[in-house]
């Protein structure tokens, strides 16, 4: 099986790069803005016709859509994330490969969920910032284009390779200054919030099986679990040997009447977010294996590279 990889090289990508070259069966061609892809392209910029001529010449039986980018303004992440998205979907419609469609998209399109509830694929999708709307369009393109394609909501992906710039990369770098420099004290932001974290390796997974599978639509990637950020610094704290105090920073924008309010967090998805991931087990055969103390001992792992 042929499969063109774009963004191979980042977060999500290089796992999913690690897994499909796994597969014996599988022939990667990775495809990317970096020096280290086979072939250098910028869905950003790049022109759906010159994709379609690559993909003409490759003749991929699936192509699977890593790339984009979490951090920027509007302008930037519409381009990345949304702009990025047309251009694959506009080269394989004209394209006469007929490859199946990968997307990931990202739990941020669906916005903040009732604290309690699991959020299925019919959900009403509500982003609550500029990377959960310019997500949600480029997952709307997608679904509208006629092809054989599925998109992958995938929701807090944690374990090793983690950014720095996440919320557990912000965890783990506060908790390596704290042991280097001896406080016995660290406060750190949004420790009220829950996410359902899924290890990136069982994102890789999910992935393989969704070019394996016949599935189209949108399929959520989480554990169907939601964990207290506080508890997820409680972990963390075990597993780096951290016996400090851990304390909520204050609240930095009023609520409704003047009352404190939740930390903001950056994704705009409120308090709670958790999966409903029945479908990703009906119908890509997928279950998550990586319980979230190991991703954040991998995390802790390459944190502590840096003491």
């Amino acid at each position: 099986m042929r499969v063109l990889l774009i963004g191979a090289h980042g977060y999500l990508g290089r796992y999913v790069a690690d897994r499909l070259l796994a597969d014996p069966a599988v022939q990667l061609t990775a495809l990317g803005r970096g020096d280290e892809a086979d072939v250098r392209f910028d869905l950003s910029s790049g022109s759906p016709g010159a994709l379609t001529r690559f993909l003409d010449a490759v003749h991929p039986g699936v192509v699977i859509n890593c790339a984009g980018a979490v951090r920027g303004g509007a302008r930037e992440l519409t381009r990345h994330n949304t702009v990025g998205a047309a251009t694959v979907c506009e080269a394989l419609r004209r394209s006469s490969c007929s490859a199946r469609l990968v997307h990931i998209g990202c739990a941020a399109e669906y916005g903040p969920a009732q604290p309690g509830s699991s959020t299925g694929e019919d959900a009403l999708p509500r982003p609550g910032g500029p990377y959960g709307v310019s997500k949600l369009a480029a997952t709307e393109l997608v679904l509208g284009s006629g092809l054989d394609a599925v998109v992958l909501r995938v929701f807090s992906p944690a374990g090793p390779g983690t950014p720095a710039g996440s919320p557990l990369g912000r965890l783990a770098e506060g908790m390596r200054r704290a042991l280097q420099q001896g406080d016995s004290e660290l406060k750190l932001p949004g420790l009220a919030v829950q996410r359902d974290f899924v290890d990136v390796r069982d994102v890789a997974r999910a992935v393989h099986a969704a070019s394996l599978s016949a599935a189209q639509g949108v399929v959520n990637i989480g554990t169907g679990r939601a964990v207290r950020m506080r508890d997820a610094v409680s972990v963390l704290a075990r597993v780096a040997g951290y016996a400090g105090a851990v304390h909520d920073l204050e609240p930095t924008v009023p609520g409704p009447n003047g009352a404190p309010a939740a930390f903001p967090y950056p994704d705009g998805c409120g308090l709670w977010q958790q999966a409903d991931v029945r479908t990703a087990r009906d119908r890509l055969g997928w279950r998550p294996r990586i319980g979230l103390e190991e991703s954040l001992a991998d995390i802790w792992m390459e944190a502590a590279c840096r003491i």
